[in-house]
């Protein structure tokens, strides 16, 4: 009987002991906060000169520039001036050959000339009363439509020299001579390239403090020097998703060295708000 009482003891102390454990495993864990140090920096001299300069990428671009392409169905006789070449305005760029325009105005020359005569004649009759006036006005407008002709002729003449509307460089030259061309097929890109541009985007946060003639420097990749340049042009719109607005400037001064189509650096300092 002593047995079986301290078997139920040792079962009831396992059983206590067991819920003990189980209970200690429920208590939820509190994890405790660590310590985060929060270290301010100060901006140096340094750091806040990065900020407020700016580099943009641009790309030199002529002033001005065009496709010169033919007016009429002709063959080119001549190509003064090389690709690449310098030019200035009203220096024969293509020269056709124009024989067949130039028997053409021959012609109506002398379909004007009977024209007129006739029409004089007739006035004369007129005059004497030896002429109807139907035939008065017959001949009136067959000297008309004659001399509308001779007209048309030397405006297509005056198609087979194209001088260079203004001075400039040959960019592209597409035609050879003795090549037969179409009305309307380009021949020559040309350029001017006295004034160098700049086109490109800037912060539309800058307009506070940006003007036109406003200095800056542009850092041209091929020749590794830096140049001086002028803002001319501020956009008249701002795009409302790059927060952006466009802007042009020009090189300030002739650097012989520098072609349109270089590209570099666009540095701009003291536009950022302090």
């Amino acid at each position: 009987m002593k047995s079986i009482h301290l078997i139920l003891g040792g079962m009831l102390a396992v059983a206590t002991a067991g819920l003990q454990a189980a209970g200690e495993a429920a208590k939820p864990t509190v994890t405790q906060p660590s310590m985060v140090t929060v270290q301010r920096v100060l901006a140096t001299p340094s750091s806040r000169s990065n900020v407020d300069r700016q580099e943009i990428r641009a790309q030199l671009l002529p002033r001005r520039y065009t496709t010169i392409a033919a007016e009429i169905n002709a063959k080119v006789s001549r190509l003064p001036i090389a690709e690449g070449g310098t030019f200035r305005a009203g220096q024969v760029l293509v020269a056709f050959d124009c024989s067949i325009q130039k028997s053409q105005l021959d012609k109506v020359k002398a379909e004007l000339d009977a024209a007129e005569t006739t029409y004089k004649a007739n006035v004369r009759l007129a005059e004497l009363n030896s002429v109807g006036l139907m035939d008065l006005d017959l001949s009136k407008a067959g000297a008309d439509r004659a001399r509308a002709e001779v007209a048309s002729s030397q405006a297509v003449l005056s198609k087979c020299v194209i001088p260079a509307p203004f001075s400039g460089r040959i960019a592209d030259q597409k035609i050879r001579e003795q090549q037969y061309v179409q009305a309307g097929q380009s021949m020559l890109e040309i350029l001017d390239d006295s004034v160098l541009e700049l086109e490109f985007l800037v912060p539309s946060r800058w307009l506070v403090k940006l003007r036109t003639g406003s200095s800056f420097n542009v850092e041209i990749d091929e020749t590794r020097k830096s140049y001086p340049a002028r803002f001319t042009r501020i956009g008249a719109r701002v795009d409302p998703v790059s927060q952006s607005v466009k802007v042009a400037a020009a090189i300030d001064g002739r650097f012989p060295e520098l072609i349109a189509g270089m590209s570099g650096r666009v540095l701009v300092t003291g536009m950022e708000s302090p």
